[in-house]
């Protein structure tokens, strides 16, 4: 579940109580009638805010219930997700329900990674394929005509509900979308995820899925071989010096954090790469240091890890990656008693169960077997001068990672 910032005022505005309440109502619902009728009541209220752009309410709203009240704040993010990614809409007397998704794609590489127009071809191309591996067979799609980066999708769910909006119109009119004006800046890494866009859109009470239409949830699986087959060149060509897998096509909220997931695997990956080649060293001459950072240390809650690297015989970090945690991920630890019991070999033998397990499992299947945990919690700390994150040495000081002076330059940089 998502985590809030704490700069939100301490009285909350009607409009934000209002969200509390049918919150609090869904989540204690002793019925499906009396969960569905809350449910009525809080999406009208959503739409009536995203609609006005307040964004504001629905943070403090969130920000309330993440102090006060888990079940309800779960309830209130999972109905602004629904409220700012779907819609409903009218068209030559038509009614449509419209669902904005996502189609994430893993890149990483030693270069750099694109991002930004789309060939009206490759779009055709892409939207041929949905129709006919992914989407029911009457429904209608529109595809943003960009290929976009994490920092280019929307910040808020007042956005998110202004865009679905606007791809769904187009969806039901068979109408071009022009591509994003002003667009920020790329970010480079040698692993991140890049998204395409799109609105479908049904008929009311149609299905929007080809499995749906089917009634056969387990062709699911077949359509996201069949998806990977069919695009993975149409899209490769977008991405040039890049290795890259395609993920599932689906709602937009729920693709992106499975993207964030999935990429975090291959940023280790390809920061031993990088590192092995630009310094021209064997993986066994690289060190790992493990960090746990938090936004409260002390409360025992882990937000992300920060993994550095040194050289086996230098002190310098030359390099680091962040793992962010998603959900209850952070609750997992406690199964972990201690550090010898997770770099133990017998970890590749067993259950890969918690985050810093992964970690070690990839770093040593990496070929990284020098690997150091640090047991004391970090705050999230970051360079005042370029803003990037600050990893442990070996001696838990925080520093800022730096290439050696006689390295190769470099165009990425790791996340």
């Amino acid at each position: 579940m998502r985590r809030l910032s704490k700069s939100s005022a301490n009285k909350l505005s009607a409009d934000s109580q209002r969200l509390v309440s049918l919150a609090q109502g869904v989540a204690q619902s002793a019925s499906r009638l009396e969960e569905r009728n809350w449910e009525h009541s809080l999406d009208a209220l959503l739409h009536k805010i995203l609609k006005a752009n307040h964004q504001e309410h629905v943070d403090a709203a969130l920000e309330h219930l993440f102090k006060a009240d888990l079940p309800a704040y779960d309830t209130l993010m999972e109905a602004v997700e629904a409220g700012s990614e779907s819609c409903f809409i009218e068209h030559e007397g038509v009614h449509y329900e419209a669902l904005l998704i996502a189609i994430p794609v893993l890149a990483w590489t030693r270069f750099s990674i694109a991002s930004g127009p789309v060939p009206d071809e490759v779009r055709n191309a892409l939207c041929a394929h949905l129709h006919g591996h992914l989407l029911a067979p009457d429904a209608h799609v529109a595809m943003a005509p960009t290929l976009f980066s994490i920092d280019q999708l929307p910040r808020t769910h007042a956005e998110t509900f202004a865009l679905t909006q606007r791809m769904a119109q187009a969806a039901v009119k068979a109408a071009s979308l022009k591509a994003q004006a002003n667009a920020p800046e790329t970010a480079p890494f040698l692993a991140d995820t890049r998204y395409l866009l799109a609105a479908v859109a049904v008929r009311m009470g149609s299905p929007m899925f080809a499995w749906q239409a089917s009634a056969h949830p387990a062709d699911r699986e077949k359509a996201l071989e069949q998806w990977r087959r069919q695009a993975t060149p149409n899209i490769a060509p977008l991405l040039p010096g890049c290795g890259i897998e395609l993920l599932m096509p689906e709602a937009y909220y729920v693709a992106c954090r499975e993207a964030d997931r999935q990429i975090r695997p291959a940023s280790i990956r390809a920061a031993v790469h990088f590192l092995t080649h630009t310094l021209g060293v064997e993986t066994t001459a690289l060190r790992a240091i493990i960090g746990s950072f938090s936004e409260e240390p002390g409360s025992g809650r882990v937000d992300e890890y920060r993994v550095a690297f040194t050289l086996r015989q230098s002190p310098e970090v030359v390099y680091g990656v962040v793992w962010p945690l998603y959900g209850a991920e952070d609750e997992d630890e406690s199964a972990v008693t201690t550090f010898e019991s997770i770099t133990s070999p017998e970890i590749l033998d067993t259950e890969v169960r918690t985050p810093v397990e992964q970690i070690i499992a990839l770093l040593r299947a990496c070929g990284v077997t020098h690997i150091k945990r640090h047991s004391e919690e970090f705050p999230m700390d970051f360079c005042d001068d370029c803003g990037a994150p600050l990893y442990p040495d070996a001696e838990a000081e925080l520093v800022h990672a730096e290439l050696p002076d006689d390295a190769p330059a470099s165009n990425g940089h790791l996340h």
